[in-house]
């Protein structure tokens, strides 16, 4: 009998199988979406006026996702960004009348409290982040509706009066480079990679995975409330939608710019940022050409599954923890 010998695929088909063109899909991605979408909307979307526009959809997002990263990065997922925005807002809105430093630290500490909540439960009793989180997700958005039942939760003037784009791109500047130097040149960075590659080895390298998973929640949760500032400066007032379909798009948003569903080492930093540009290209886009909200949803569901099939470690694939 004639052994059957499978062969590795060589030349340019192992060029779009290796981890190299995936690490490069993203990059590929954007720049897809904004040819197709500029050439759609007939220049108009790259026109200076709609790009200001753009970039002041990106700031609280970004912040929201920069958490979310290092969150996905363990394994885990997280669906409470929504909600917590819209806790965290109303909290910087009622703060605002009293003193705009402790609005924002009210903003940030509300945050890291539903932050822990979720961290708790989630390590003390061993349930999975994505159990934990939908069920804290329908809570605080009760929460959230309640407190703004008879009307919109307004914030001061003094705190509208901040609204620029020099201070939200300093604050989400400086989130963005605190985060990559933690992710690059700190234990901090190897840890939660290792967690997401194989907590049981990672626990036995000497890595204290369920103070690592816990602090990383409550960090996410901080820098919701944090975004949560930025919201509020920008919209002036809340409501019971503030922060809704947040977590969808934040999800999509990482899984575009190629961030890994399974974490681990895989991950690149990179991921925030293009893939938060590349959402608010493809929404704003959608929107510039005037479909219907149902055929706009298809267009980013299909897009999203293409992503996530191409980039998706099948040989790491393993259920969220």
């Amino acid at each position: 009998m004639e052994k059957r010998i499978d062969k590795e695929p060589s030349g340019v088909l192992a060029f779009f199988g290796s981890d190299t063109f995936k690490g490069l899909l993203p990059f590929i991605g954007l720049v897809t979406v904004i040819v197709v979408m500029n050439v759609l909307t007939e220049g108009s979307i790259l026109q200076p006026k709609r790009i200001r526009l753009l970039l002041s959809q990106v700031y609280y997002p970004m912040i929201v996702a920069t958490g979310v990263f290092f969150v996905m990065t363990l394994g885990s997922i997280d669906f409470t960004e929504g909600s917590t925005l819209g806790v965290a807002s109303i909290v910087v809105s009622v703060l605002s009348f009293h003193s705009i430093p402790l609005a924002i630290l009210g903003g940030i500490l509300t945050g890291a409290a539903i932050g822990a909540i979720n961290g708790f439960f989630h390590v003390r009793f061993k349930l999975q982040s994505f159990i934990v989180t939908i069920c804290t997700m329908y809570l605080f958005r009760g929460v959230c509706a309640y407190l703004t039942t008879e009307t919109a939760v307004p914030a001061s003037p003094a705190i509208k009066a901040l609204d620029s784009n020099e201070l939200k791109i300093g604050i989400t500047l400086a989130v963005l480079f605190a985060a990559w130097f933690l992710f690059r040149f700190t234990r901090i960075g190897n840890d939660v990679k290792a967690i997401g590659s194989g907590e049981t080895a990672a626990r036995f390298s000497g890595v204290r995975t369920d103070r690592m998973k816990f602090l990383v929640f409550v960090a996410a949760g901080a820098l919701t409330g944090l975004a949560a500032f930025v919201n509020v400066i920008k919209v002036g007032s809340i409501t019971a939608t503030a922060g809704n379909q947040l977590e969808t798009q934040i999800l999509i948003s990482l899984v575009l710019g190629g961030l890994p569903i399974t974490g681990g080492a895989k991950v690149r930093f990179s991921n925030i940022v293009v893939g938060t540009l590349m959402y608010t290209v493809l929404n704003n886009g959608l929107v510039m050409l005037g479909l219907e909200s149902a055929m706009q949803q298809l267009i980013k569901g299909i897009v999203f599954l293409i992503f996530v099939a191409l980039t998706i470690d099948r040989k790491a694939l393993k259920v969220i923890k």
